[in-house]
């Protein structure tokens, strides 16, 4: 038998002995890995969302983001979203399994399982804000800050526009395009779909920290890479405990709507609880640093108690190597 993680499982009825063929997914007929498989998924996704879906965007609105074409690209947005990632997240699904909705986590677990990952990402986003203080400390070449100082301020700039509102109602639908649809969409997507794909193929925890990890590239923004990666190896590990897709997809929402209300009641999305930051002295950074970690670590082992308890997985939900 092949190793795990290789491209060809040559005999795919012997890591499945007793399983009715018909009850076999195309993968698992052909004896296609899981790893193979989880990353041809994302090629093909990005290239529809990012490439198509990119390329539509530039035929309606234009190439740059302003103020008054920021309503089209939301739209623009949440449309590609829908179409370009769920839509093929979900076909994908249906040919890595018989059975996508467990597949894909679709289980609700219990309302109470909801609280320590809230509290979790909360205390995650103070700790990443005030790394990237220092990670913006690191020095670059002269040649090249111009270029890097640019580039960051036109990220920054287009996701300042895109996730402002000035009334109620702009902020409801700001919410439902950069919190609710990206939290349901690329939670299906990267610790459904992906994670799933390398957990089967690998081992679970390579399958958290590699979909994470491609989690923080896929969005493009390289000066916030480490924090989305962190972020994503989060969201894989709450997926992963509580075996549903709906605790890290909530986790997800927070984040991205605490963003939004922040620029809506004009504060500094960048900012910690007890101030900006880039101003605060190193001995307050640390201390807050420290405190949040705590924080974070509480929370961690109170999830992790709650998900002690967990029903051994089905023949099919283990590797296949």
């Amino acid at each position: 038998m092949n190793e795990p993680g290789s491209l060809i499982e040559p005999h795919p009825q012997a890591a499945f002995a007793g399983v009715p063929l018909q009850e076999l997914s195309f993968l698992e007929r052909h004896g296609i890995s899981p790893v193979m498989f989880g990353l041809v998924s994302l090629g093909l996704i990005f290239f529809l969302y990012e490439i198509v879906g990119g390329i539509v965007t530039f035929l309606f609105f234009g190439v740059k983001l302003t103020a008054e074409n920021a309503t089209g690209f939301r739209v623009a947005t949440a449309i590609g979203q829908l179409a370009l990632i769920l839509l093929p997240t979900i076909a994908l699904a249906r040919l890595a399994t018989s059975k996508p909705a467990q597949y894909l986590r679709l289980g609700f677990p219990q309302p109470l399982l909801f609280v320590p990952p809230i509290i979790g990402i909360f205390s995650l986003q103070q700790m990443l804000q005030i790394y990237m203080v220092f990670q913006d400390k690191i020095p670059f070449p002269h040649r090249l800050l111009p270029v890097v100082n640019q580039l960051k301020e036109l990220i920054e700039e287009a996701y300042r526009i895109l996730v402002s509102s000035n009334s109620v109602p702009e902020l409801l639908f700001v919410l439902v395009v950069v919190a609710l649809i990206p939290a349901i969409v690329e939670e299906l997507m990267f610790r459904g779909l992906i994670q799933r794909s390398f957990e089967r193929g690998l081992s679970p925890l390579s399958g958290v920290v590699l979909t994470g990890a491609i989690f923080g590239a896929y969005h493009l923004n390289p000066f916030a890479f480490l924090p989305l990666a962190a972020l994503g190896v989060y969201l894989g590990f709450l997926a992963l405990r509580a075996n549903s897709i709906w605790v890290s997809a909530a986790a997800h929402f927070f984040n991205n709507a605490t963003a939004s209300l922040a620029v809506y009641l004009h504060y500094d999305d960048d900012a910690v609880v007890n101030g900006n930051p880039g101003t605060m002295p190193v001995g307050i950074l640390l201390l807050t640093f420290l405190v949040f970690t705590l924080l974070f670590l509480g929370s961690t082992y109170w999830f992790i108690r709650m998900t002690a308890q967990k029903e051994e997985p089905s023949p099919l939900d283990r590797d296949v190597a």
